[in-house]
């Protein structure tokens, strides 16, 4: 039998083999069937906790009238997240404020002040067999805050009801109530957003006595302004007897004021300014005269005496405004219009003024109006050098939609102060009409070279001898265009704060005259709505000193 060698059988094997190339891949087989799940293992602790969100809180404040959110008051709302947890939304955590104010008609149409009727007896000129009232009102002069309380003003009168008229003794006034004592009333805004009058002061004499609201005597700034009752009669000192110009003469009071303007110091008393001398008289608190101020230097009531230019007044257009600077150091007051210096002058120049109360001395600038015959109603001081100044004219716009009342602010400090200018061949101090060029009063030489209303060359005729008058900065508001103003006299102004002011009108007693009838004055053609006083408060004004 023949026997093979395995081992040579093996490698002969395996060189076959490898001596071959490899085959293509199989098809995968069918996927298996699966398998059971397994049992769910045991359940994981818990996590720990997280942390509790921030509680958001909502807190309300009631807010009392003369807030400066809400000058009326109402509610504040504060909202935020109570990052303390305390419970309380502190300061720190507010994150959002509004405020629900109360509303008011101060900044639309006005709030009218209350009034009482002096008399109705009268027949009303407008109105054929109707009477009318003269009203006590008359509180439009101007006005000023109290020292203290943000919802108090006080509000001046001028001398009482009258209206223009001739007479047996010349031109005049008709005073429908010649007793009618000037005065103070105190004032102040309710939460409803009516207007209360708390008090009356009544001016007086430093006897004591009231004063009235008749003229003066010529050597204390009379313009023989005769004064006449309703039933054209002369006034005079003993109204039982005929009038004589030697044992019954016209009556007169030199205490008298047509007052126009209006400060209340700290200490309570006041200093009210006139359109009759013009006076600058300090009044006690209880209105009894203590001292004054005018161009009169033989007046042995004086403390001061002021400039004798400002005796040359324009036949009621004096003192129109008055204010103090914020250290209560010095007054200052505004001319209504040009100065009849020394005769009549008619343009856009007028004076303002200012009185060191404790030394006398006084500073006289330039101020230009926007049109001739202007009126500057008020003045309130914002520093020693910026005033707010009240400009208007007489229109009512209804009438005249060119009607102007507007309230600039304006800077003395780079004014030339008219005391100070020094003297040269053609500038001269004259005692009687202040500061002369070449001859000519600063009036005239405004007035003499205008042209058809335009006084720009006189002006210019100014600045060429280095007199420069005060500037207006910016107009803070004009009334026409705020709140279609519908009053011809704009007169009072009332500094609340930076943004908020007080405008009020005055209202003539709601007494008018047409062609020396008296009749009752009143806003619209149909004789439907009867003048008063109303108050407008305009905010968002910018009254800061720059």
């Amino acid at each position: 039998m023949k026997t093979l060698n395995l081992s040579t059988l093996a490698i002969a094997t395996l060189l076959v083999l490898t001596g071959c190339s490899d085959g293509d891949n199989g098809k995968d087989g069918n996927h298996g069937i699966n398998g059971k799940d397994g049992v769910n293992g045991a359940t994981g602790q818990s996590g720990s906790h997280g942390t509790n969100g921030l509680n958001s809180l909502v807190q309300q404040t009631q807010l009392t009238s003369g807030n400066q959110q809400c000058w009326l008051g109402g509610v504040k709302i504060d909202s935020g997240l109570d990052k303390n947890n305390d419970g309380q939304l502190s300061s720190d955590e507010v994150s959002d404020t509004s405020y629900v104010c109360n509303p008011d008609n101060f900044a639309s149409s006005g709030v009218r002040l209350p009034y009482s009727v002096l008399r109705n007896d009268l027949e009303n000129g407008n109105v054929v067999g109707a009477t009318f009232e003269v009203r006590n009102g008359g509180y439009g002069s101007d006005m000023d805050s109290h020292p203290t309380n943000p919802m108090q003003f006080y509000a001046l009168t001028d001398r009482g009801p009258n209206a223009t008229f001739s007479g047996t003794q010349g031109k005049g006034k008709i005073f429908p109530t010649p007793d009618y004592t000037p005065r103070i009333g105190l004032f102040e805004v309710q939460a409803t957003g009516s207007i209360k009058l708390v008090k009356n002061i009544l001016l007086k004499d430093k006897s004591g006595n009231h004063i009235s609201g008749l003229p003066n005597s010529s050597a204390l700034g009379g313009t023989a302004e005769t004064p006449y009752d309703v039933k054209g009669e002369v006034i005079r000192v003993d109204m039982s007897k005929p009038y004589d110009k030697t044992t019954n003469p016209i009556r007169i009071d030199d205490f008298g004021l047509d007052a126009e303007g209006l400060v209340a110091m700290n200490d309570g008393t006041f200093w009210v300014s006139d359109e009759y001398g013009p006076h600058i008289v300090h009044y006690s608190a209880d209105g009894t005269e203590l001292e004054r101020i005018n161009p009169f230097s033989n007046d042995t009531r004086n403390l001061h005496t002021l400039p004798s230019e400002f005796a040359n007044r324009w036949a009621n257009r004096g003192m129109e405004g008055l204010t103090i600077t914020p250290d209560e150091k010095t007054l200052v007051g505004i001319m209504q219009s040009s100065l009849d210096n020394p005769s009549k002058n008619r343009t856009d120049l007028t004076r303002i003024v200012t009185v060191n109360i404790a030394t006398g001395e006084t500073a006289q600038y330039l101020y230009r109006q926007e049109q001739g015959a202007n009126s500057n109603s008020a003045i309130k001081a914002l520093s020693n050098t910026q005033f707010l100044v009240l400009e208007r004219d007489g229109k009512f716009y209804h009438r005249d939609n060119s009607a102007m009342k507007r309230v600039y602010k304006i800077d003395i400090s780079n004014a030339t102060n008219l005391e100070t200018v020094s003297a040269n061949s053609e500038l001269v101090q004259d005692h009687a009409l202040g500061l002369l060029i070449a001859g000519e009063t600063l009036e005239q030489v405004i007035n003499n070279r205008a042209d058809n209303g335009n006084y720009s060359a006189g002006w210019a005729a100014l600045e060429a001898k280095g007199i420069v008058p005060a500037k207006k900065l910016e107009l803070v508001v004009d009334m026409v265009a705020e709140v279609g103003y519908p009053h011809d006299k704009m007169e009072g102004l009332w500094l609340i704060d930076n943004t908020r002011l007080g405008v009020i009108n005055d209202d003539d007693f709601a007494t008018w005259s047409t062609g020396g009838v008296l009749e009752q004055k009143y806003l619209d053609d149909a004789k439907s709505i009867v003048d008063g006083n109303t108050l407008y408060i305009i905010n968002g004004l910018n009254m800061s000193a720059n």
